[in-house]
């Protein structure tokens, strides 16, 4: 069995040097959400270092919220945003050398479309247009998932190692209690599950069915370190092979 395995970085959190060496993919913030040029260009160049695939990390202009504050825009505004951000990372990416692999909406603005298929088209359709062999990545199960595979886009279905999630396979919101774990030992047992069950209980209890192309831990986390380097031993030693995505989404 093959998994990615990412993580949110260049969002000015001081481990990201550390994370990057247990991850196969990096999700670089753009500046609308957090980080600059300058912080955008380490975090490039660190990653091509250590050989870890690159995506765009675009999110709303919400730096004072980190991008946690739903905004409404019309299709054209929310597409614009996407676009621009994006080819940021691809522009940046490409002078350094690089590659862009994927790209993987941030905070509210990938909560907001999970359930919208309709934004979630303009998404898709907006990463089309940049560049057709990017990987569209969103949580599992949901519309971004639909929609991604309705406008032929590459796909990576993501689950978390450090969230909890609704009955309905959404995310808990980050106001509520439980919505971000804190317990290395829980976090690996819920990927455990996922991995071998395909399965993962809500916050109730009950028990969702996902699929798993790539774990994500988020960076901001502040036992991201712990989290990342400890669920890589896990996935290796349990003989799943971590690789980018690029090398399970055809």
């Amino acid at each position: 069995m093959i998994i990615d395995l990412n993580s949110d970085l260049g969002e000015g959190c001081a481990n990201d040097q550390e994370i990057m060496k247990y991850i196969t993919s990096a999700n670089i913030a753009c500046g609308f959400h957090a980080g600059d040029n300058e912080t955008i260009e380490r975090t490039i160049k660190l990653a091509i270092d250590h050989k870890v695939a690159i995506g765009a990390h675009p999110g709303y202009p919400d730096k004072e919220g980190f991008g946690r504050k739903s905004m409404s825009f019309s299709d054209e505004k929310f597409s614009s945003l996407i676009f621009e951000q994006v080819e940021i990372l691809k522009s940046k990416v490409e002078a350094l050398g690089g590659k862009l692999q994927h790209v993987k909406l941030h905070g509210a603005m990938y909560n907001d479309i999970a359930g919208d298929y309709k934004k979630a088209k303009v998404a898709a359709e907006t990463i089309a247009k940049i560049d057709r062999d990017l990987i569209f990545v969103g949580l599992a199960g949901s519309e971004m998932i639909n929609v991604a595979i309705d406008t032929g886009l590459r796909t990576a279905s993501e689950v978390f190692a450090d969230r909890a999630y609704n009955d309905d396979g959404t995310l808990v919101k980050r106001s509520q209690e439980g919505a971000v774990i804190h317990d290395t030992k829980v976090c690996l047992r819920r990927i455990e599950n996922i991995i071998k069950n395909k399965t993962v209980l809500s916050i109730n209890k009950k028990e969702i069915k996902l699929k798993a192309d790539t774990i994500c831990v988020h960076g901001d986390n502040v036992k991201a370190v712990e989290f990342v380097k400890n669920l890589k031993e896990f996935l290796t030693s349990s003989g799943i092979s971590l690789k980018s995505m690029n090398n399970l989404i055809l």
